[in-house]
């Protein structure tokens, strides 16, 4: 995505230089970057309209160490912002203009590997997909796979409950990570969660994740791990309108199926996956469902037949089943290769991710229709229908004046309207810096101040991932004042504090 210019320093070379020989103090040779060339790279996530070059950059190789990076930074009041593989689309890493960056990369060791429990506990630095390559030999993966699996982090996917395809049948982040410990600013180490059945006392497990870096730093993570099934088949439907795919979906679950996937893709997003992947895809039609059938041989055919019922009756004009493990892999590769596949046909792309009541698809992808028109640009629509995550991929070009802003103002609408059915606002991408505003729709005064308390039990000095995923009232005030609707001001009561 093009990007809008790198956001100047606020920081004198003073406070760099003492903050960067505190921190080198502390760490070996080459684990703190202050150089401009060096710190450059870190400027972003994978939301790169927005960029701030951090003061320095620490890479501790260990918990001892992240403690210590913790120590300096309380000691120094210098604002602390967590980083995993930077491929984050909500700025959640984005840093802060004097703070550190406090990456994870080099915690990358997969500690243990337990077959006769299932479970793996490793470090935050390690891959998504290594996890499941490590557990390959016993007939095991690690389940949540969001489309950049290959190298996002396991640590960054506990920070926003990643998800990926086959959430909806094997659940998210939270349903699969068993015990996290956790370095907390004020230099404890914490356990939360545990490899038995339930842990005691709160269940802060789920609190913490999800939480996007601002209650504590992961030093490890225990995973569970789920037997590979014997078979796994891919049903491609096509639909001649996306009002009756979407309707479709909702049959699928009402008939008390659950696909171990289930994912839509509109024409204009087919179109610029077909050329690039080759997956097969039918790009006559408006709107193709893939639906993955898994477990074993006779499940799987069982299984298969009650969907394509299914889906026949709701409406779809031609069915194709994955016949061999390379075909279904491939019907796959083109819902993986979404994203990078926009770059084809647009210079630019803006990923949203929100989430409805499966039953207001239809309603939702209309809506999102005539936004396109409302702000004159084209929108592919990409998500995991079975869950109701919509990933729509505004389309636009960051050089032309105002598509930017037009951009995020389509994304923001989007959004709203998500709230307005019954859904919310992020589903795995989390909140960070881009939905931060439309936090002031979905949630009322009470609730960002709980939101706010639980911060400050975790976080009493704010010095992690400040200003990021929860917006202050004064700000939601603002923003109130910025969306009157009807001579509606969302929020229009709050104070101005």
């Amino acid at each position: 995505m093009t990007s809008v210019p790198t956001a100047a320093p606020s920081y004198s070379a003073e406070r760099q230089h003492a903050v960067a020989q505190a921190l080198r103090a502390v760490l070996p040779a080459g684990c703190v970057l202050a150089a401009l060339e060096d710190t450059k790279p870190y400027e972003c996530d994978g939301l790169s309209a927005y960029r701030q070059v951090p003061m320095v950059v620490a890479l501790p190789q260990d918990e001892a160490q992240v403690l210590a990076v913790l120590a300096v930074c309380r000691e120094l009041a210098v604002p602390i912002v967590p980083r995993g593989a930077g491929t984050g689309l909500s700025g959640g890493a984005m840093p802060i203009a004097d703070g550190v960056v406090l990456s994870t990369a080099k915690l990358n060791r997969i500690v243990r590997l337990d077959a006769t429990s299932r479970t793996a506990v490793v470090q935050p630095g390690v891959r998504n997909l290594a996890i499941s390559e490590a557990a390959a030999p016993y007939g095991l993966y690690y389940a949540p796979d969001p489309s950049s699996q290959i190298a996002c982090t396991i640590g960054g996917n506990v920070a926003e409950n990643s998800g990926g395809v086959h959430c909806l049948k094997y659940g998210l982040t939270v349903h699969n990570v068993l015990r996290v410990r956790v370095a907390t600013i004020e230099g404890d180490i914490i356990e939360l969660g545990s490899e038995a059945p339930d842990a005691p006392g709160l269940d802060l497990l789920s609190v913490f994740i999800g939480s996007e870096g601002m209650l504590g730093i992961v030093t490890e993570v225990t995973v569970k791990l789920v037997p590979k099934p014997a078979c796994a088949r891919v049903i491609m439907a096509s639909f001649g309108d996306v009002v009756t795919a979407g309707n479709a979906v909702a049959h699928v679950i009402a008939a008390g199926i659950i696909p171990a996937g289930l994912e839509m893709m509109d024409q204009t997003s087919v179109r610029m996956v077909e050329p690039f992947v080759k997956a097969g895809y039918d790009q006559d039609a408006a709107a193709i469902l893939l639906c993955e059938a898994d477990g074993t041989f006779d499940e799987v055919e069982d299984e298969i037949a009650r969907m394509t019922a299914v889906l026949q009756a709701a409406g779809a004009g031609a069915i194709a089943v994955s016949t061999s493990e390379a075909e279904r892999l491939r019907f796959w590769s083109g819902r993986k290769n979404a994203f990078p596949a926009a770059g084809r046909i647009s210079p630019d792309y803006y990923c949203m991710d929100g989430t409805i009541p499966r039953k207001n698809l239809a309603q939702v992808l209309t809506g999102i229709a005539q936004m396109e028109v409302k702000y004159g640009l084209r929108c592919a629509n990409v998500f995991h229908a079975g869950d109701g995550n919509l990933h729509p991929l505004i389309l636009f070009d960051a050089n032309q004046p105002d598509e930017l802003q037009r951009a995020e103002a389509f994304g923001a609408e989007i959004l709203a309207l998500c709230v307005a059915v019954g859904g919310t606002i992020t589903g795995e991408h989390g909140v960070g810096i881009e939905k931060i505003d439309s936090m002031c729709v979905q949630f009322q005064p009470a609730e960002l101040a709980a939101f706010f308390a639980v911060k400050g039990a975790f976080d009493p000095v704010a010095l992690l991932n400040p200003d990021k995923a929860i917006p202050t009232l004064h700000r939601c005030a603002e923003f109130g004042r910025m969306r009157v609707t009807g001579g509606v001001l969302p929020h229009a009561g709050l104070p101005r504090f």
